[in-house]
C-alpha cells in the first residue's frame, strides 16, 4: 500500500510519497482530543480560584464596564459570580467566547505590539469552561432580549434566549469538579480566600474610575465608589495609608510615571503592598522592585519593605506583555533605562516632600533671603576679599590645609604619641595576668566536675570561655534564641504561658487578606501569651504580651509571623507551632544587654547546656564552637 502527503517545504509545493514496510512499528503520535486539550490549557490559565476571578475581572473591564460585582462562595470552590454592566455579546458572539483562542482584540501579528488590553488570547473562558460548570447571561444594551448559555466541561448543555439585564452575568460553579486530584491539591479556605483577595484588589487598584463590589458568603465585604487613585488606595488597603501616600508624577518621552509610594513610616516587615502596573496591567519585577527600594536606601530598615503603587505608562511597541499565561511577567526593550527613570522619580518625590535630604538650595526660601545672597557683590568688595587671609589659603595650589604657625602645635606629633602610648612606669608597675583556671563545661549527659572557666565578651557578640580541652566560643544572641526556644515550647505543651497586660492596649489595622491569615493564628497567640482579639473590620486590638517582649514591638512581631504565613508551603500548617514559637524566641533573643555581667554570663551558659540540643538554634545555626589546644597550638606553629 502506498500513500502520498501533500508538503509545503520553503515556498515549494510537492507531493512525498510513502510506501510502508512491513516491519515498521505502529504509529504512536496522535493529536488531543479537543477536551483534553482544553483542560491542558486549563491548568495553564486557571490554576486556582483567583485565576478565574482575575480573567472576568478582566474581561468585565474589556466589556468597558463601569460597574462590577463580585460573588464567591466557599473561597471560590463552589461559586464565582461576575456581574458588569459592559456591553454584552450577541448570542453568536456568546458561542464564540468560549472557544480556544477566539479574541476581538488581535486580528494581524501586528496587534500584538500594541494591545493594550487585559485579555487577548481568547483561552479564559475556554480553560474555565474545561474545569467547571459554567452560565453565562449577556445581553447589548441595544437588544429586547439576551442569551443564556450553560456548559459543563467544555460541552454545551443549553443556549436560550432569557430576560436579563444589559451586560454580562458569568457563574462559575464547582471550580475543577471533574479534575479531582486538582481540587485535592487547593489549600485551605483562609488561603484561596486571600489569594482571590490580592487579584481583585490588583484590578480595582488599577481601575479607580469603576466602582466595585465583592460578596463573601452572603457578606459584603468590599464598596468602591468610582473615584480617585488616592481613595482607592485608602478604600482598599485602610485609613492608616491615607496621612503617609507620597504622589509621584514624571512624564519622559519614553516613560510616564504616576501614582504614591509610601513614607518610610509605612514600611513593613511583610511583602504584598507593592504593586507595578504597565499600561494598566498588573506585573512583577524585582529588577523594578529593587529600583525602588534603592531609593529609599537610609530611610527604611534593611529589613523593611516600602509600599507603592505606580502606574508606568510606555509605548507597547517596548514592552513584550505575552511572555506568560497570567501575563503578570514581562519583558521591556530597554530594562536599565526604565530602572533609571524609576529610582530618579521615587528620590525626587521623597525629596520634594522633605522625606530624603536634597541639596537644592533654590528651594529655600531662607537662604534666598540672606543678604550675602541678595547683595550685588562690587569691584571694591572683591579686591578687599582676595587680601584676606582665607582667600589666599584656599586659591593657591597646595595650600587648602595650611596651618598657621604656632608655638602650641609645633610639637603635636609628640604629644599624639605621649597620648596614645602607655606610661613606662604604668607598664613596669602591672601585674602579670593570671593563669585562668581550667574548666569544664556540663552538657545534659554530664554530672560531675562542674567548675567556672574564664570568661570573656569579645565585641558584644561573642563570649570566650575556657574549657579542659581547649576554649569555647559562644554566640550570645543564638543562645538566647535556643534559650528562649525551649522555654516557650515548655509553656505551649504546658498551656501555661504567661500574659503581662500592657498600660496602653495598641490597635493593629491590615489589609484584608493579611486580617484573614491573622485572624487564622489568633488561637496560636494567645496560647503563646498574645492577648489578641478582633476590633472592627480588619484591625485587632493587642492588651497583652508574651513576658520579655516590649510594648511597641507587637507590631514588628506580627509583621513577621503574617510574612511567615505568606510563604509557608502547604504541608506547613503541622509545622506552624514551631515556626511561631522560633520566630518569637528569635524576636526575644536581640536584647543582649543583660550578659554584660559575670553573673549573667554564667547563668547563660547554665541554660544554653541545660537545653536538650545546645548546639544549634531553631533553624539549625550553631550557637557554640570549640577550639581545641591542638587546633590553638598549630595556629601558632
Amino acid at each position: 500500500m502506498r500513500f502520498s502527503i501533500f508538503r509545503v517545504l520553503f515556498g515549494k509545493a510537492s507531493f512525498v510519497t510513502f510506501a510502508p514496510n512491513q516491519d515498521t512499528v505502529a504509529d504512536v503520535i496522535q493529536l488531543l482530543s479537543e477536551h483534553i486539550a482544553n483542560q491542558i490549557a486549563a491548568g495553564e490559565v486557571v490554576q486556582r480560584p483567583a485565576s478565574a476571578v482575575k480573567e472576568l475581572l478582566e474581561n468585565a473591564i474589556d466589556a468597558g464596564a463601569t460597574e462590577v460585582q463580585l460573588i464567591i462562595k466557599d473561597a471560590g470552590k463552589e461559586l464565582i459570580q461576575v456581574t458588569d454592566n459592559g456591553k454584552g455579546m450577541s448570542p453568536t458572539d456568546a458561542r464564540m467566547s468560549f472557544e480556544r483562542h477566539a479574541t476581538s482584540k488581535i486580528s494581524s501579528i501586528e496587534d500584538l505590539f500594541r494591545i493594550r488590553t487585559m485579555g487577548f488570547r481568547g483561552e479564559a473562558l475556554a480553560s474555565i469552561a474545561a474545569v467547571a460548570q459554567v452560565e453565562m447571561k449577556t445581553r447589548q444594551h441595544t437588544a429586547e432580549t439576551g442569551t443564556r448559555i450553560c456548559i459543563e466541561a467544555t460541552e454545551v448543555k443549553l443556549q436560550e434566549a432569557c430576560a436579563v439585564n444589559p451586560g454580562t452575568t458569568i457563574m462559575v460553579k464547582n471550580l475543577f469538579y471533574n479534575v479531582p486530584a486538582r481540587r485535592n491539591f487547593l489549600k485551605s479556605n483562609t488561603t484561596e480566600l486571600r489569594n482571590i483577595l490580592d487579584e481583585f484588589t490588583r484590578v480595582a487598584l488599577a481601575n479607580p474610575s469603576i466602582a466595585f463590589r465583592l460578596w463573601n458568603n452572603g457578606t459584603e465585604q468590599y464598596r468602591l465608589d468610582s473615584d480617585t487613585l488616592k481613595a482607592r488606595v485608602v478604600g482598599l488597603l485602610g485609613n492608616n495609608y491615607e496621612k503617609n501616600l507620597v504622589p509621584v508624577e514624571q512624564d519622559t518621552d519614553v516613560l510616564k510615571i504616576n501614582g504614591f509610594v509610601g513614607k518610610p513610616q509605612a514600611a513593613t516587615r511583610t511583602r504584598g503592598m507593592q504593586f507595578f502596573f504597565i499600561n494598566g496591567r498588573f506585573i512583577r519585577n524585582a529588577y523594578l522592585n529593587h529600583a525602588v527600594v534603592q531609593a529609599y536606601e537610609g530611610l527604611i530598615e534593611k529589613d523593611s519593605f516600602p509600599f507603592y503603587v505606580l502606574f508606568l505608562e510606555v509605548d507597547p511597541a517596548r514592552v513584550d506583555v505575552n511572555v506568560h499565561p497570567t501575563k503578570q511577567e514581562v519583558k521591556f526593550e530597554d530594562d536599565k533605562l526604565m530602572y533609571s527613570y524609576l529610582s530618579a522619580a521615587v528620590k525626587h518625590s521623597l525629596a520634594r516632600y522633605n522625606i530624603a535630604p536634597s541639596l537644592d538650595f533654590t528651594l529655600n526660601a531662607e537662604i534666598q533671603q540672606m543678604p550675602a545672597v541678595r547683595m550685588p557683590f562690587t569691584q571694591r568688595e572683591q579686591e578687599e576679599t582676595k587680601k584676606g587671609y582665607l582667600f589666599n589659603t584656599f586659591s593657591q595650589g597646595g595650600q587648602a590645609h595650611l596651618v598657621e604657625k604656632n608655638d602650641s602645635l609645633r610639637h603635636w606629633k609628640e604629644l599624639y604619641e605621649i597620648a596614645s602610648t602607655p606610661a613606662a612606669s604604668n607598664v613596669a608597675s602591672a601585674p602579670e595576668p593570671a593563669m585562668p583556671e581550667q574548666a569544664t563545661i556540663l552538657t545534659g549527659s554530664q554530672s560531675e566536675g562542674k567548675g567556672k572557666g574564664s570568661m570573656m565578651l569579645i565585641q558584644g557578640s561573642l563570649l570566650a570561655t575556657t574549657v579542659k580541652s581547649g576554649v569555647m566560643l559562644i554566640h550570645l544572641r543564638r543562645a538566647q534564641e535556643r534559650i528562649c526556644y525551649e522555654r516557650l515550647l515548655r509553656e505551649w505543651n504546658n498551656e501555661t504561658a504567661p500574659s503581662q497586660r500592657i498600660l496602653f492596649p495598641s490597635s493593629y489595622e491590615l489589609s484584608p487578606q493579611d486580617a484573614a491569615l491573622l485572624e487564622e493564628v489568633i488561637p496560636d497567640l494567645l496560647r503563646m501569651g498574645f492577648d489578641i482579639s478582633p476590633f472592627g473590620k480588619n484591625s485587632f486590638a493587642v492588651q497583652g504580651l508574651p513576658p520579655g517582649l516590649q510594648a511597641g514591638d507587637e507590631k514588628n512581631v506580627l509583621d513577621e509571623v503574617i510574612e511567615q504565613l505568606k510563604h509557608e508551603s502547604p504541608d506547613a500548617v503541622s509545622r506552624r507551632s514551631d515556626m511561631l514559637l522560633a520566630g518569637m524566641a528569635r524576636r526575644l533573643s536581640q536584647n543582649i544587654q543583660a550578659i554584660f555581667q559575670p553573673e549573667g554570663q554564667e547563668a547563660l551558659v547554665d541554660e544554653l547546656f541545660a537545653c536538650s540540643q545546645p548546639e544549634f538554634t531553631p533553624d539549625g545555626k550553631k550557637t557554640f564552637v570549640m577550639l581545641r589546644k591542638e587546633e590553638l597550638d598549630a595556629m601558632l606553629g
